[in-house]
């Protein structure tokens, strides 16, 4: 086959085009490495539920719509609790708030199936309450929200971060950490992109030639008016396309302290 009939079967920026019966020979070969992946991810899963866990202090008081309020309420009733730890920029516009827990907050919207199984859920930040009350009525999110400013790990500490506790009577313990990468867990829509054939869009994937060039990470948060990624113009596209989203007068970027 010459180069010039290569490209024509295979055109640029898209996979091959093949019959049926080629298709589902690349899908079984594919599913081997699949279910692998998912036995391995069972048999992590199993090691996890085998860690040991860190007794911690569950009359540490953090900051609610309430007040002041001891951390072991944060189960309301249930025996475990799962925590997303939300990064805060002080003095930053709605906008300028962190991209990343940005994204992980949205998709927690409802924690339903967690409470079914007897796990509370809660969204923790560094953020002053002052600052995260109006964030959290702008965004229209109902999840319990909670300022552990100043309190160090593990109620408090690095932002980022899904944290797992259990509560046995009245003592609490660490059960459970992970960042990074670990926090895809809870955007699904990430998992759905890996799907299809171009991806996230982001810079970072190991995409075939010819594929479109991907841009950096949380480029769906950050976008201008015409679509392009930007920091000093930019917007929560995705976001702020709901019914009720008000127009903010400031956008741009503030000094931003942890």
């Amino acid at each position: 086959m010459t180069i010039m009939e290569n490209q024509r079967s295979t055109p640029t920026g898209k996979p091959a085009v093949v019959d049926l019966s080629t298709w589902q020979a690349a899908r079984d070969e594919l599913l081997v490495r699949e279910k692998a992946h998912t036995h391995e991810g069972d048999a992590i899963a199993a090691a996890r539920r085998r860690m040991p866990m860190v007794e911690i202090d569950g009359g540490t008081e953090v900051v609610g719509p309430g007040g002041p309020v001891p951390f072991i309420e944060l189960f309301e009733g249930r025996d475990e609790l799962i925590a997303y730890k939300h990064m805060w920029h002080d003095g930053a516009p709605i906008q300028g708030q962190c991209e990343g827990c940005t994204v992980s907050a949205w998709h927690l919207r409802d924690a339903v199936y967690l409470n079914a199984r007897g796990v509370a859920f809660a969204i923790l930040t560094e953020g002053p309450w002052d600052e995260v009350l109006p964030y959290l009525a702008f965004m229209g999110y109902t999840q319990p929200w909670y300022s552990v400013r100043g309190l160090d790990w593990p109620i408090g500490g690095p932002m980022g971060h899904f944290t797992c506790y259990l509560r046995d009577g009245d003592r609490v313990f660490l059960t459970y950490d992970i960042t990074g990468r670990g926090t895809e867990a809870a955007s699904g829509s990430f998992a759905l992109l890996d799907m299809t054939p171009y991806g996230r869009g982001e810079a970072w994937q190991d995409n075939p030639d010819g594929w479109p060039e991907g841009q950096r990470p949380c480029w769906y948060w950050r976008q201008d008016a015409s679509g392009e990624p930007t920091w000093d113009t930019s917007r929560p596209a995705p976001q702020w396309t709901r019914p009720g989203a008000t127009p903010v007068t400031e956008l741009g970027r503030h000094e931003h302290h942890h």
